[in-house]
């Protein structure tokens, strides 16, 4: 069987201001040591450092098939750690995020759902050699034909050592068009593809009297063979080859989304065919992170899954986060902390996140409120704080955007404590909305509880 691996296109991502955009990493310095407020995190040192020494180990390849649980009460961070570990990391090393509850909502068995995102978190950096043209463009000169025919063209390029002129077609006319390519740019021609990469202009053009923007790059003239070869590195997952070769479209089912459920002997046969390519030196298994967020959602077998998987040679980090104390282990009568069976809970890394004090809570809520470019009173700072505190730190950034809508309609740009005062009154937290409902309890909608006979007769019918 032929293993087929496809490049990924990096692809613009739409900017929106989501619930952790503000976080730009762990806030960690070299010596692992947590500053009170930075990259955007705020407090949990403890946490933190733990976080950071497993970072060290995942950047340095030291650990896979590990399992750590983040743990602590709602609104202390966890989440957020994960999505600072993520930032840490880079796009190297891959993240997969998956909420436990998606496994039971999707068109496969659990098992398949796991194994798919453990096999996404696992990189597979692939190396190839291709002969590449280096040099600056000295002239491009464009027949043109009058009926509108094949174009044809040269291309001079040169490097400090050496000049040559290229014939170009249609094709390689097209590429050079579309990069923008002029006389004293310094390029890079993959001589495979046909792709051309513009690197900047060349020094010796930096005093020319062009039309040159302030972003402009300068870079120096290559030296040496204008021809040369280099080495490329391709970062995919182990389930995008998966994919690949598992589907008559082949890397289409990867825009397609139904992936469907893979056979284990076309995993099997890609295990063997990737065991061949790091023996040979052609590629490398970088052991990426699985985060499973409200873990107590996933039930008995899919812990012993877990248990199986994490043994495999290919398997990466899996980072889970529960808010649960003591729980019921869904699919059985037992409870056990975090609702995590005993024995699984046995092999884990725990590091626990504390409630934050009145200070962590107001610099977290000023961080958010420069994130959503809106300027709060100290005052209502303070004021939006203390309800944070006493309901939960989530109310209280959902009332930011919110009250700076009061305070707009009122043609103020601060918010003022009237403002958090009256969008406070107009929207409940959980604590008021269930004190409201235990005490006008009798005029809402009461659940019937059918006999059993009837809802037996009901099932016949």
């Amino acid at each position: 069987m032929s293993i087929s691996v496809s490049s990924q296109n990096e692809t613009s991502k739409l900017e929106r201001l989501g619930a952790h955009s503000h976080i730009k990493g762990i806030g960690l310095n070299d010596n692992l040591e947590p500053k009170e407020s930075s990259d955007g995190m705020v407090g949990q040192v403890k946490a933190r450092r733990a976080a950071g020494v497993i970072l060290r180990m995942i950047q340095a390849g030291k650990i896979a098939g590990r399992s750590i649980l983040m743990a602590g009460p709602p609104s202390t961070g966890k989440t957020a750690i994960a999505m600072a570990m993520s930032q840490t990391l880079g796009s190297d090393t891959p993240f997969v995020s998956l909420s436990a509850s998606e496994v039971y909502s999707l068109e496969m068995s659990k098992t398949e759902a796991l194994l798919q995102a453990l096999r996404k978190s696992i990189g597979v950096r692939i190396k190839e050699e291709t002969e590449i043209i280096e040099g600056e463009v000295v002239e491009i000169q464009i027949d043109r034909s009058i009926t509108g025919g094949n174009k044809q063209g040269k291309l001079t390029i040169r490097t400090t050592d050496m000049e040559t002129v290229y014939d170009l077609g249609t094709k390689m006319i097209d590429a050079l068009t579309k990069e923008k390519v002029l006389a004293g740019d310094v390029v890079t021609i993959d001589k495979s593809m046909g792709k051309v990469t513009k690197l900047g202009r060349s020094f010796t053009r930096a005093r020319d009297y062009d039309a040159m923007g302030a972003d402009t790059r300068f870079v120096q003239c290559p030296q040496g063979e204008i021809q040369k070869r280099k080495e490329i590195v391709h970062t995919v997952s182990l389930h995008d080859i998966d994919v690949i070769n598992s589907r008559t479209q082949g890397f289409l089912a990867l825009f397609a989304g139904d992936t469907g459920e893979i056979k284990p002997e076309v995993r099997e046969q890609i295990n063997t065919k990737v065991s061949e390519w790091r023996e040979e030196g052609k590629a490398e298994i970088s052991p990426g992170v699985l985060f499973v967020d409200e873990v107590h959602m996933l039930d008995i077998e899919c812990f012993s899954f877990f248990n199986r998987a994490l043994e495999d040679e290919l398997a990466p980090i899996v980072i889970m986060a529960s808010n649960r104390g003591i729980t019921r282990i869904r699919g059985t009568n037992y409870r056990s902390p975090h609702g995590i069976p005993v024995d699984y809970l046995d092999r884990m890394l725990i590091i626990s996140t504390q409630t934050y004090s009145h200070e962590e809570v107001k610099e977290i809520l000023h961080i958010r409120c420069q994130e959503e470019d809106v300027d709060m009173a100290p005052s209502a700072l303070d004021y939006l704080a203390s309800i944070g505190r006493e309901t939960s730190l989530r109310y209280a950034l959902l009332l930011i955007s919110s009250s700076n809508q009061v305070a707009l309609k009122r043609k103020s740009a601060t918010i003022e404590d009237s403002d958090i005062k009256r969008v406070y009154d107009l929207f409940l937290d959980q604590g008021r909305s269930v004190k409201y409902l235990e005490e006008y309890e009798k005029n809402y909608v009461a659940e019937t509880e059918w006999p059993a006979t009837e809802a037996a007769a009901m099932q016949e019918d």
